[in-house]
């Protein structure tokens, strides 16, 4: 359904280095870096049929997070749930919600984690069991 999904950063060097810790955890590499006419930066990880973009904002104003967005990102086990968050932290993210763990609901069993990134963006590391 989706092409990419892109978030802002107010400091561009900062994400990189949050980005590429916890989507390493995932399996992704070293983003493509790509410098916009406008001389915005935008970095482009790619992995498993998706890319997830970070950019400066091509307007010049301050990126800002979507209060009620988030964006999930599909891990393979438990484990690599709790890494996920865990790496987030490490690197400057701030763990919010409930701790990592099993959640139970209409939806089935699910092991979730929630963090915002350091420019407040909420990402959600997701395991459905089989």
């Amino acid at each position: 359904m989706f092409s990419h999904i892109m978030v802002g950063s107010n400091d561009i060097e900062r994400s990189k280095r949050f980005y590429d810790a916890v989507l390493g955890v995932l399996g992704a590499g070293e983003p493509l870096r790509n410098e916009a006419p406008t001389g915005h930066i935008r970095l482009f990880y790619r992995h498993d049929g998706g890319t997830f973009c970070v950019s400066e904002p091509i307007n010049g104003e301050a990126a800002t997070c979507a209060n009620g967005g988030t964006i999930g990102f599909k891990c393979k086990s438990p484990e690599q749930v709790k890494e996920f968050h865990d790496v987030a932290v490490a690197q400057g993210g701030t763990s919010i919600e409930e701790a990592p763990g099993l959640r139970e609901g209409k939806l089935g069993a699910l092991y979730l984690a929630y963090v915002r990134d350091p420019d407040g963006n909420k990402l959600c590391a997701l395991h459905r069991p089989k």
